[in-house]
């Protein structure tokens, strides 16, 4: 935890405190950010206050007394619920505007991890709860150079593996081969690659690629064959703590040319993945701040202009770092309203996708930002894959 930086930043926000509060690990973003063993035993409430100006404070349960020692900062304890109320009015009396892991009305429920009754209390006792949001991205989301280049690691490797995974399809067709098979295919190449994933991937053909989290199973699988559409969504890392996924989807027809409409679907996808990378690199370049609602956006009038709104059910990107879906900016205005801005030197997926009852096409690349850039990380589809 960078003490001086967490509280440059709440002077930025005019804000006046950052509250961190847990019991039973119920807040893992906490955790992370304060750098706390998520293994350890947590079975009474603790509070952490840093503030914008001064010294932190902590509030601990007597039986508990040393869970946060880690930690800068005075200590107070308390034993009984009177005592802890007491404790909690003292050690926020200088504060109004309080920073928490909330989000108003649920809308970005990804850091809305305090419960209602304590943020009750807290404004019983006269404070403004403010959702500590965009502090979860500038200090959960931003990238190091070391993670930044292990993105840079796993996309060679995986664009690699991925390459490979068509061509073992085409070898294999002949004898046979199950979605299922080549999903363990791609685990065991991934493996070898000295990196690992968490489940998945993702390998359908016709019908099951407009399940955009579909994943095959020894008992559900179905046979690849000519004249199948086929849609490989896979992820990866490099195999050493605090690396950086990489994360890619694309779609191809198996012994045929593509039909008219499977053409003008991915056209159509591919039209407003390229809308989305354009409104970043444009207002990376411009310098000037986007949300991930406006991202979204720009993919999501691509497809409904074409006619193709409601068959693109999800929000078009998630944010990537050392998890998968990450603590930054999605790129949504459909599952949520994201107002977060997206940072420099953050990580994220574009994918947006048309899924028709036949077939599905989703098409995702990432992106990486710097103070005045936007660049897609790996490789780029532009046509459909012929197997």
């Amino acid at each position: 935890m960078n003490h001086s930086e967490i509280q440059s930043a709440l002077r930025d926000l005019k804000l006046d405190a950052w509250l961190f509060y847990d019991h039973h690990h119920r807040d893992p973003i906490g955790e992370h950010i304060l750098k706390l063993d998520p293994h350890a035993h947590i079975t009474r409430r603790w509070y952490y206050v840093i503030p914008a100006q001064g010294e932190p404070h902590k509030l601990v349960h007597r039986i508990e007394q040393a869970r946060l020692d880690s930690l800068p900062g005075g200590k107070t304890q308390y034993s009984s619920w009177q005592e802890l109320q007491g404790g909690l009015e003292a050690i926020l009396a200088p504060y109004r505007r309080i920073a928490m892991q909330y989000s108003p009305r649920n809308a970005i429920m990804y850091v809305s991890m305090v419960d209602a009754g304590t943020v009750e209390l807290l404004r019983e006792m006269g404070k403004t709860i403010v959702s500590s949001a965009d502090l979860v991205s500038q200090f959960e989301a931003v990238l190091s150079e070391e993670q930044i280049a292990s993105h840079y690691e796993a996309q060679q490797a995986l664009d690699e593996i991925l390459a490979e995974g068509f061509r073992a399809i085409d070898r294999r067709l002949k004898s046979g081969i199950t979605e299922y098979e080549m999903m363990l295919w791609f685990q065991q190449a991934i493996e070898r690659a000295g990196m690992v994933t968490e489940n998945g991937p993702n390998v359908s053909v016709n019908e099951n690629s407009s399940d955009s989290h579909y994943e095959p199973t020894a008992a559900r699988s179905r046979k690849i064959q000519n004249g199948d559409f086929l849609l490989i969504d896979i992820w990866s890392r490099q195999n050493r703590p605090g690396t950086c996924w990489y994360d890619i989807t694309w779609t191809g027809v198996v012994g045929r040319e593509p039909s008219e409409r499977e053409k003008q679907v991915f056209e159509t996808v591919k039209n407003a993945r390229d809308a989305a990378i354009r409104s970043v690199q444009e207002a990376f370049a411009q310098k000037k701040a986007i949300a991930g609602w406006q991202a979204d956006d720009a993919a999501r009038h691509v497809i409904r202009e074409a006619g193709f709104a409601s068959f693109f059910t999800h929000r078009t990107g998630h944010n990537i770092g050392t998890e998968l879906h990450g603590g930054g900016a999605h790129l949504d205005n459909l599952e949520t309203h994201d107002e977060r801005r997206i940072l420099p030197f953050t990580c994220f997926s574009v994918e947006p996708g048309i899924y028709l009852p036949e077939f599905g096409i989703r098409s995702e690349v990432n992106m990486m930002t710097s103070r005045d850039k936007a660049e897609v990380t790996g490789r780029i589809q532009q046509e459909l894959v012929r197997i």
